[in-house]
């Protein structure tokens, strides 16, 4: 009989990459049940998409109630009040005390191209700046934007062009704020006038490249380089929203407010959903047909999304993020006492990575961290590692994850690290 694995080699594309070789059969909030009866605990949540727990039992009401109205319209033709409604709700939660407005499309990669597309309607300018190890989505716009190019990049040729970068600051890594403005300084002189760039993206917490989060020294100093020159902020949510961080939107540990923030994976609890939401002038700029797309908003996702914010307020998921991460780093702080390949525990409240380093180079290392992952998974714990060397394994367990079954991951996370060092 060909196995399931066989059949996916001779079908899809390699290009798909997977993570493992589970295939789904069922899963409930914090747990993955395989083909073959295997039981995981998902430390992954579809690359944080399902913050609420799979399947929901609100999020699937409310999707059962769509499905006996109707499933597709476009909004473009026959619009719904839901689509408005989750606008207006988004519109007062996003962070500013302004006038905000949104659309909605259907990938987080889509969203950055229309958050692109809106800066530079508003601003006539074209340039737009974006840091190493950024992830923006792989679309082309998306590719140009991010900083890491395997795999991202190699292969697809030329990217758009009026795309620059310059370096996040990681003090771990040896980058301060005031090396990543300095560098910033220098793009503004030697490369591109400031008086060209239409926005600066960056993800309040980096995501694909290790979960380090931005200083509120440099976010606070991108807000004032902006003002002075004209260039929006884009704050790139789609990993980073709905109480990953222990906020609803990570840009609220700030005391800086986005022109532009884009967002998708956990606005609609696992249903294709993503959004704009800025200012409400920035985001009239593009004319009527300008913006938009056929699945865009669809009803299944607006009722979903509908669920969800109303999930986060009433069971605290914002507090429990919170509670979660430190736990879990507490714990980590503990093994890195035995186990000295742990060079860094951090992120706000849960969304959390270790990174791991060879004991005798002192370099990064990804064979370490890959090791952890592997054993993990053998022991039941699905996990994921991130970062450009690939050194850091990040933790998206659902916020909604019981006491007893995050107590049993952590025992098999800490298992599984001590074992990776013996």
């Amino acid at each position: 009989m060909t196995s399931l694995t066989d059949r996916k080699n001779a079908a899809i594309s390699r290009g798909v990459g997977m993570t493992t070789q589970i295939y789904a059969d069922r899963a409930e909030n914090a747990e993955i049940w395989d083909k073959e009866g295997n039981r995981y605990i998902d430390f992954a949540a579809g690359i944080a998409v399902v913050n609420t727990g799979h399947r929901h039992p609100k999020v699937i009401a409310a999707v059962k109630e769509q499905l006996d109205r109707f499933t597709h319209t476009c909004h473009q033709v026959v619009p719904y009040e839901n689509y408005v409604h989750l606008a207006e709700r988004l519109n007062a939660l996003a962070p500013g005390n302004f006038a905000k407005k949104t659309i909605f499309v259907t990938t987080g990669a889509e969203a950055v191209e229309n958050a692109v597309k809106i800066a530079r309607a508003a601003t006539g300018r074209q340039a737009i700046v974006a840091f190493g190890g950024g992830f923006h989505g792989r679309t082309f716009m998306g590719m140009a934007l991010t900083g890491k190019v395997v795999p991202y990049k190699v292969g697809f040729g030329a990217m758009p062009g009026d795309v620059f970068h310059a370096p996040f600051p990681i003090e771990l890594h040896g980058v301060s704020v005031e090396q990543s403005l300095a560098a910033l300084k220098k793009l503004f002189a030697a490369d591109v006038d400031p008086g060209r760039v239409a926005a600066i993206i960056i993800e309040p917490v980096q995501g694909e490249g290790g979960f380090y989060p931005a200083p509120a020294a440099f976010m606070k100093a991108l807000r004032e380089i902006g003002d002075q020159h004209g260039i929006l902020l884009i704050a790139d949510e789609v990993q980073t929203g709905f109480a990953r961080t222990g906020k609803l939107f990570a840009m609220e540990h700030h005391d800086v407010a986005p022109d532009l923030m884009t967002m998708a994976k956990s606005l609609a609890g696992g249903f294709p959903l993503a959004a704009v939401t800025g200012r409400a002038e920035i985001m009239d700029a593009p004319g009527p047909g300008g913006l938009g797309g056929t699945y865009g908003g669809n009803p299944l996702g607006i009722a979903a999304a509908h669920a969800v914010l109303d999930v986060i307020e009433e069971e605290k998921l914002c507090e429990r993020a919170n509670q979660l991460g430190n736990r879990l780093k507490q714990r980590l702080a503990a093994i890195r006492e035995n186990v000295p390949e742990i060079v860094d525990i951090r992120g706000p409240g849960f969304m959390n990575a270790v990174e791991f380093n060879d004991v005798k180079t002192n370099l990064p290392s990804a064979e370490f961290a890959n090791k952890v992952r592997l054993i993990a998974l053998e022991k039941g714990l699905i996990l994921l590692t991130c970062g450009v060397h690939g050194n850091v394994v990040r933790f998206l367990a659902p916020i909604t994850i019981q006491d007893e079954v995050f107590a049993e991951a952590l025992d098999i996370l800490e298992a599984s690290i001590l074992e990776a060092r013996g």
